[in-house]
């Protein structure tokens, strides 16, 4: 018997009416976010799970120890998803650009295996989903559709061919770089050494297109963005990333960048990271950077750099982001890109701590409230919710049914295109 969302949530000891407070329980606008998100589907762009569960202090790598059925030290569990109506979700398969031990693909495979492994685990509640009908069936069997995001170009190798391993595996959106400047595309977070795209690099989104794998505009720098919009022959997408115009962070999306989005048919999934969406916290992050830079600078010992950072930062804490801050930018992306071009991608279990009203993955019907506070229509708040990534996903995967007809898998090396 398939039981109600309803009673979905009343099974993990939810009501729908309440998460505790009672002046939550009596707000209209709360009621209102919440029985519209059960109604439709909530997609979230980026949560960063399988690399908390790797990196879990108590049993690294363990998917049966972080138990997901019970509070998680993290910003995820299974009570919390359901309290907060998520429908489907991008897990993100991350990958450090950092790692030199033993190439990338060891570890992005074993993180394949983890979110695989964690979703394995709880059929009653999630379900592997490689395509828009598989979330709209989880969502009628009341279960979150898990969807497989790889974080981070460096993790291909220069090989096309992994890029279609990594898709055969399940991966429906690669962040084409993540910190870390490639070999064929410049990172926001590094040095430009490209101006763009290589040759290497419009192939390598070409091939994306063929698949069907999305492409993700988050962390890459507004050079590559615009090379991508150039070239791209389905919708792009940001998978956490916020607008520049309002937080001059250089991760987030330029004005003109937003502008040329309708054209693509893209999505841009405003995040929830404190610094992408609060001027306060940017700039009080950066003076502590330079003042943790100065004070380490002849420093050699990285306990004790740790150890000065810590102490630096516990002595001047920095202010906090709020709810109304995403709301702005989402408001923004919509003003600047329009309503049908706007989605959420909050990078929880990636971040330290959320803005204030949105801690962990219960709370996004607050962030909905908020909205229908500002005057959102139900249609726009559900075109917000999942709509516009449902269509830009399948419209990708109408563009890639068409490439396939018209051309073979690439064949392309970086060495050939660029050459390197």
């Amino acid at each position: 018997m398939k039981l109600s969302r309803g009673l979905v949530l009343l099974s993990f000891g939810l009501t729908l009416g309440t998460t505790g407070g009672s002046s939550q329980a009596v707000d209209p606008a709360l009621a209102h976010a919440r029985r519209l998100l059960d109604q439709t589907i909530l997609i979230d762009g980026h949560n960063d799970l399988p690399w908390a569960i790797r990196a879990s202090k108590d049993a690294p790598r363990d998917v049966i120890a972080y138990d997901l059925r019970s509070r998680t030290r993290g910003m995820t569990d299974l009570p919390r998803l359901a309290q907060g109506r998520v429908g489907a979700q991008f897990w993100s398969i991350y990958v450090p650009g950092e790692i030199r031990d033993s190439g990338y693909a060891r570890v992005q495979l074993e993180q394949f295996d983890i979110a695989r492994r964690m979703i394995a685990r709880y059929p009653d509640r999630l379900v592997l989903a490689l395509g828009a009908d598989d979330i709209v069936r989880a969502h009628r069997e009341h279960k979150i559709a898990s969807l497989l995001g790889m974080e981070g170009g460096h993790a291909i190798e220069n090989s096309l061919g992994a890029l279609r391993s990594y898709y055969a595996l399940g991966a429906r959106y690669l962040t084409l770089t993540h910190n870390v400047t490639l070999d064929w595309a410049d990172a926001a977070l590094d040095t430009a050494r490209h101006q763009g795209l290589t040759s290497f690099g419009r192939e390598v989104v070409r091939e994306m297109n063929r698949l069907g794998m999305l492409v993700d505009l988050s962390h890459v720098s507004p050079s590559v963005m615009s090379n991508v919009l150039d070239v791209a022959e389905a919708p792009v997408i940001f998978s956490h990333s916020s607008a520049r115009a309002l937080v001059d962070y250089p991760r987030n999306v330029p004005d003109s960048i937003l502008a040329r989005v309708p054209r693509n048919g893209g999505v841009v999934m405003v995040t929830f990271v404190p610094s992408f969406v609060s001027r306060a916290v940017d700039s009080a992050e950066r003076t502590s950077d330079s003042a943790v830079a100065a004070l380490t600078r002849d420093v050699a010992d990285t306990a004790e750099r740790r150890r000065i950072s810590r102490e630096y930062r516990q002595a001047h804490p920095a202010p906090h982001a709020t709810l109304a801050d995403v709301a702005s930018h989402i408001e923004h992306v919509r003003r600047v890109a329009g309503i049908d071009h706007v989605g959420i991608g909050s990078d929880f279990d990636g971040i330290e701590a959320g803005p204030d009203g949105l801690e962990d993955v219960s709370t996004f019907p607050a962030l909905f409230a908020e909205l229908i506070r500002r005057g959102w229509s139900d249609g726009d708040l559900k075109k917000l919710a999942g709509e516009n990534l449902l269509r830009a996903l399948r419209q990708a995967e109408a563009t890639a049914a068409r490439l396939q007809r018209e051309r073979p898998a690439s064949t392309a090396t970086i060495g050939g295109l660029d050459g390197k």
